[in-house]
């Protein structure tokens, strides 16, 4: 063989063999870009939802911020705090509910509700206080629950516990596991 040819030969092979063992670099980050899904979130801001059924008024939300969340299971977000008053047949507000955080998984119609959580019966002063509930309106009359700790202040008495069951309104509800009873004349009370 001819020199000339041998050489563009090696030539050839020399840089084929050069991109075979070359190796590329991908930023980590890009790649996981590429693979992730790409959420769909509206915002809203001071909203004010109002549920009604047989054109009288049932509750109403009121939130700072809704996030709306496209997901593989959509879902409603509350990051600021949402407060939501329940009404009776007379249309008065009858319990109020209270927290700084909730989140509302519309294929589950069930709102998780944590931080700071507080539900009043306006009619009786039961408070419930607790870290975490969940509000699940297909519960009829024990739409409130819970497995964690729960403070639940009567006029005369705080009952701590673990689990509790309560009806919307707050007027009938059940410890699981009470902890603790202190009994505290109405006088003495703290307001």
């Amino acid at each position: 063989m001819k020199p000339a040819l041998l050489y563009k030969i090696f030539t050839a092979a020399f840089f084929t063999g050069c991109l075979f063992l070359s190796s590329c670099e991908n930023d980590e980050a890009a790649i996981k870009n590429l693979n992730s899904k790409t959420l769909g979130v509206e915002e809203a801001k001071s909203i004010k939802l109002n549920y009604t059924l047989g054109g009288k008024t049932k509750a109403i939300l009121t939130s700072p911020l809704m996030l709306r969340v496209q997901d593989t299971m959509p879902y409603y977000e509350f990051p600021k705090t949402l407060q939501t008053d329940f009404y009776n047949e007379m249309g008065q507000v009858e319990s109020r509910l209270t927290a700084f955080y909730a989140k509302y998984k519309e294929t589950k119609s069930i709102v998780y509700l944590r931080d700071s959580v507080k539900v009043v019966n306006l009619e009786k002063g039961d408070t419930l206080y607790c870290q975490e509930l969940y509000w699940d309106r297909a519960r009829v009359g024990r739409e409130f629950y819970t497995d964690k700790a729960v403070r639940i202040r009567t006029k005369t008495q705080i009952i701590d516990g673990i689990g509790m069951e309560a009806s919307q309104d707050f007027k009938n509800w059940l410890i699981i596991y009470p902890t603790g009873i202190l009994n505290v004349p109405a006088s003495k009370f703290p307001q």
